[in-house]
């Protein structure tokens, strides 16, 4: 009985009161710890987050350190190396850029880490953006904020990028590589890294499908992908205001908001979209994208705390 009012103080005075459950981590050998904030402040990489501490829906969470999701790596600096290789062991990367983005930008070299290119943006939008001058669309790009504010106005662009998730989840080649993806997260040594150019849109389905196969709430799933929101809010409001200066109306304040964060009402519309088109989010990973149920417990097995 005494050590269990230590162990309770303990934990009160680490945690806080109230916070005992929400900070115990499930395993024996560390059973308190301080909260844990998922986003990771990279010196030169953007939106990167952990996705440890996320609750599923059979209670167990995402163990930290093994799992993370980012924008591209080419400005990692040495101290970001160091926390990836220290940190999070980080032994495989997966880039879901297309070869014109790779080029332009490489991702940094890291000793001992596995690159996969699985790109996942469908090759008709790929050509859509060459065919409007954007190029390969990076937000980095010289002189891209320019385009998207003149692009904001045009209503083929906007339409052009409301189907940007339908055909991410639609179309046969990036449902094979979120397939792989997966796959490679399972077979991963050491800590997995995900990514596209700015880690929001290819990167953050790469996150929902993950969890999906973890076992979470649509609830969860759409909150983890609206949180790039917050990475850009900046970026957004100020093109935004530029947009309205320019007496633009509610459509074109929308293209900002999905082309510079992301349009969490047009992910969810896609989660709809999948439910409708092949029956539930289970379906669409065993049969879609190749990912067994036997494989999705053996994925929650590896990255979830033990069963309570």
């Amino acid at each position: 009985m005494k050590k269990l009012f230590y162990w309770v103080l303990a934990a009160t005075l680490v945690c806080g009161e109230g916070m005992l459950t929400s900070c115990t981590n499930g395993t024996v050998d560390n059973p308190v710890v301080a909260p844990r904030q998922r986003v990771i402040n990279f010196e030169g990489v953007a939106n990167a987050r952990d996705m440890g501490g996320l609750v599923m829906q059979d209670g167990r969470t995402v163990r930290f350190d093994m799992l993370v999701r980012s924008g591209k790596l080419a400005k990692a600096t040495d101290a970001d190396v160091a926390i990836l290789q220290n940190q999070y062991h980080l032994s495989n990367v997966f880039d879901f850029r297309f070869d014109q983005e790779m080029t332009e930008t490489p991702d940094r070299v890291i000793d001992g880490v596995t690159y996969t290119h699985l790109s996942t943006m469908p090759q008709m939008l790929i050509e859509a953006m060459k065919a409007f001058g954007a190029g390969s669309g990076q937000l980095s790009t010289p002189g891209m904020s320019e385009k998207l504010l003149k692009y904001a106005f045009d209503p083929t662009v906007q339409e052009l990028a409301k189907q940007l998730y339908p055909l991410i989840v639609t179309t046969p080649q990036s449902q094979a590589n979120y397939g792989e993806f997966l796959r490679g997260v399972l077979a991963a040594k050491g800590g997995a890294l995900w990514h596209c150019s700015e880690g929001k849109d290819r990167c953050g389905w790469g996150s929902a499908l993950l969890l999906a196969a973890l076992g979470a709430s649509r609830q969860v799933i759409v909150e983890d992908f609206d949180m790039s929101n917050q990475s850009y809010a900046k970026q957004v409001e100020a093109l935004s205001e530029q947009v309205r200066d320019k007496d633009g109306g509610a459509a074109a304040v929308d293209f900002i908001q999905a082309m510079v964060g992301v349009s969490t009402p047009n992910f969810e519309a896609a989660l709809d979209l999948i439910d409708q088109t092949y029956g539930s989010m289970e379906q669409y990973l065993e049969n879609q994208l190749g990912f067994s149920k036997e494989e999705q417990m053996q994925l929650r097995a590896k990255y979830l705390t033990v069963a309570k």
